[in-house]
């Protein structure tokens, strides 16, 4: 239901209409087939571009493992709690909760008949009314069908009215006066205080916004707790054999209870580990496909290992580094934007990036990426380096320089950055950024964090001044962000926002048209600079290395993947 974070390999998503870092442009695809070299061009594929090896289901090989890396091994695995909103966690949750659409290649939704029947949305009485009509054979992994009290239970403990719920996002749902049942236990009525035109990425899986059963979350505890260390209940084609923290693997086998089409894989294993270290782990067959990003050295290796191609698409994604406004230093928005202006983007976009066919843009817009729609620079110089400007910001706030260090009421202005384990880019970008902060005076200690811990132990619990890890975006531009920028937000990890940052989103939310929609979210964005919260850098490269037999999955784009189709070709 939000953008989600991502280290690299680690990422928190983003969703609700909703990490990684969405527009549909046109209907058209990309690289289907998925050869081995990328193009040699310096623009980044299409947001309609798609990458995945599609095959019908006949001609894949029935049964089979596929062996898949994650960056963390989780403690919270509930999606939809704010300790779950992280790539790793998403992942392994898609196959084994239920979802109600499927997202194309164009980011045009349809709903996916395995759990919806149909939806719609009318006006009635002037307000909006959404009518989901359920599948009436899908049902929970404990027997218990799927009905209109699971659609309530999730609105219930996603409505924001309740923060004992430590939801990801309470997008969409905090518009909800009532969900009721309809003309049966399989159909739900949900009534909008005002519109949302999003209204898809509720349930969604591209949108990373799954269902979960009533029973594990009508109460703040069971919300909180209930799939804390493994999922008591799911209802996907995959169910969970193992969780294996000792191993630090997952292990998921079809589902024979599964209602919809039959999983063509027996088996899929999750192996954590770190994101470094995913190459090697591929080049030696160990896992079948990786999810390199702009990892150079990583790249070759892909590129030169024997039965494997490189699979890209554009995406909605971005590098990024966030401020912390709950810590003294940065608690004033002049201090984070002189931050801001001392860091030279395009060298360290330059460091992230040779070497990958990929263009080294700057990207100057927090809810858009460069290929889409409506994206526009809204940074008011904030985005350009001008060390200068930051030294008079830093002056103007009190921090003077003392020696080589600024000081204020005897303090220095030292700032802990912390970064992932084993993520070349962020180690790169913590480099760059404390050469460059040195430059006007402010002294930076970096911190590389455990992969396990990144999230859970420091980004979750605000324990940082300055972290570095992706966004990954949706296919749903007005909402799908708003969970990391509003000020209420659940994974608004900055801590800051402004009333004018949340006016906008509700009005790109509420939007009857794409051009509407475009003007408010790109008013957010000018918003969202003047807060100097959140450092976009540019638009994550969606590279995978892929066994060239893998069919139906890899650089998905705006699509999501349906897990029944995923195999090896004959």
């Amino acid at each position: 239901m939000h953008r989600r974070l991502q280290h690299h390999g680690t990422a928190l998503l983003a969703g609700l209409t909703a990490l990684t870092l969405s527009l549909a442009l046109c209907s058209c695809t990309a690289g289907q087939g998925g050869g081995d070299a990328l193009p040699s061009g310096t623009t980044a594929p299409k947001l309609t571009a798609i990458d995945i090896n599609p095959h019908d289901r006949a001609r894949l090989r029935q049964g089979g493992t596929l062996n898949l890396a994650i960056a963390q091994f989780s403690r919270q695995w509930s999606p939809i709690h704010a300790d779950g909103s992280e790539s790793s966690t998403v992942m392994v949750s898609k196959p084994l909760l239920p979802t109600f659409f499927r997202s194309d290649a164009a980011g045009t939704q349809t709903p996916n008949p395995a759990y919806l029947q149909e939806a719609h949305a009318e006006l009635r009485d002037g307000r909006q009314v959404v009518t989901w009509t359920l599948n009436p054979k899908a049902h929970w992994s404990d027997g218990t069908p799927i009905t209109w009290r699971d659609i309530e239970a999730n609105w219930r403990a996603l409505n924001g009215k309740d923060p004992a719920y430590k939801a990801s996002s309470s997008t969409g749902f905090e518009l909800v006066s009532a969900v009721e049942r309809g003309k049966d236990d399989y159909q739900a009525v949900m009534t909008f205080d005002r519109p949302f035109s999003e209204w898809q990425s509720m349930f969604n899986s591209a949108g990373n916004a799954p269902l979960l059963p009533a029973s594990r979350v009508s109460t703040p505890e069971l919300f909180n707790s209930s799939y804390l260390d493994g999922f008591p209940v799911s209802a996907g084609p995959f169910k969970v054999e193992q969780l294996d923290r000792a191993t630090q693997t997952v292990t998921l086998v079809a589902d024979p209870s599964w209602w919809g089409d039959k999983p063509v894989l027996d088996r899929i294993v999750f192996h954590a580990m770190l994101p470094d270290a995913m190459p090697a782990a591929f080049a030696q067959g160990r896992i079948d496909l990786v999810n390199n990003g702009p990892d150079v050295a990583g790249y070759q290796v892909i590129r030169n290992t024997k039965g494997a191609v490189v699979r890209r698409a554009g995406g909605p994604d971005f590098r990024q580094l966030t401020l912390n406004a709950r810590t003294p230093a940065l608690s004033d928005a002049t201090v984070r934007q002189a931050v801001f202006q001392a860091i030279n983007r395009d060298v360290v976009i330059r460091a992230d990036l040779n070497g990958l066919d990929w263009p080294a843009v700057p990207l100057n817009n927090h809810l858009l990426v460069t290929n889409q729609n409506g994206y526009r620079d809204n940074s008011l110089g904030l985005a350009r380096y001008d060390p200068a400007e930051a030294a008079r910001k830093l002056d103007a706030a009190g921090w003077k320089l003392d020696g080589d260090v600024r000081k204020k009421d005897g303090r220095e202005l030292n700032l802990r950055m912390v970064v992932p384990a084993g993520v070349t880019p962020a180690q790169s970008e913590a480099a760059n950024a404390t050469a460059m902060l040195k430059d006007v005076g402010i002294k930076v200690t970096t911190v590389t964090a455990p992969a396990n811990e990144f999230f859970d132990r420091y980004v979750n619990r605000d324990d940082f001044d300055i972290a570095a890890y992706s966004l990954i975006g949706t296919p749903f531009p007005a909402s799908g962000n708003r969970a990391n920028f509003v000020q209420s937000g659940g994974t608004n990890h900055v801590g800051a926002g402004s009333p004018a940052v949340d006016a906008a989103l509700d009005r790109a939310a509420a939007a009857a048209d794409a051009g509407t929609a475009s003007e408010a979210i790109n008013q957010a964005d000018g918003e969202l600079w003047k807060v100097a919260g959140v450092l976009p850098l540019y638009q994550r490269p969606q590279l995978y290395g892929a066994r060239a037999d893998l069919a139906n999955i890899g650089a998905q784009g705006l699509s999501d993947i349906v897990w029944e189709n995923v195999g090896f070709v004959k």
